[in-house]
This record gives structure tokens, sequence and C-alpha cells, in this order.
């Protein structure tokens, strides 16, 4: 008889090319098109463009403050605290404070670029 369950201890680490840690543990990287869970750290001064997903974005800060610009409000998060993003929502991620972001990512359905509507830099 099969488990019917799965240790994940060797995430799938992204490629990125602005100092992010971003280890997907569950999502398209494994088969999980409909949950994607990640750990990431963003590094003192990350941001990234505004994206409007179609997916819900659950953030849970572990350690720093994150900076979310959500439909024109700012909102920061510091470690023990965590927020819903539904998806629709016009998003910037950033950590423009003096120390890094660690922080768990759980997105429904899974992250996906073609689902995140980034926008691009002008």
């Amino acid at each position: 008889m099969s488990k019917k369950y799965k240790i994940q201890d060797n995430p799938f680490v992204v490629p990125t090319n602005d100092g992010k840690l971003i280890e997907e543990h569950w999502g398209n990287s494994t088969g999980n098109s409909n949950i994607s869970i990640a750990h990431m750290v963003a590094p003192s001064g990350w941001s990234e463009p505004h994206q409007s997903p179609d997916f819900d974005e659950f953030t849970l800060i572990i350690k720093g403050k994150k900076q979310f610009e959500i439909d024109g409000e700012i909102e920061v998060l510091e470690a023990g605290q965590s927020i819903l993003i539904q998806k629709g929502a016009r998003v910037r991620y950033s950590n423009p404070f003096d120390t890094e972001c660690e922080y768990i990512a759980i997105c429904l359905p899974a992250f996906s670029i073609e689902l995140v509507n980034r926008e691009e830099i002008s």
C-alpha cells in the first residue's frame, strides 16, 4: 500500500536576479497546480513591479517587515502577522526596510507566471 503523505525536503529554488530567495515547497514545480507554498527571503531594498494576480495570496511574516501596496493603500506587516490578498487586487510587494524579510507565501491556485499579471516597468 502506498503512503498517503509525502515529505518535501528538496524545494525547487526559483531562479531570481533581484537577490530574493524563493524556495517552492509545493506548487507547479511539484505537480500541484491547486496550491503553492513557498519560503521566501526578500533582501533589504527589494521590490517588484505591481501585479494583479488571478490567485489569492496569503503571506505569513516570520522575520522582519514587508510592505504591501494594495489598490493604492499601504500596509506594513511584521513578524507574526499575516495577510490575505484576494485575486484581482492590484498589489506591489517590497522591503524598503534595513533588514531582510523572511516569510511564507501560499497561493490558491498555485503561483504561475501566466497568472501573476505583472505590469511592465516603464
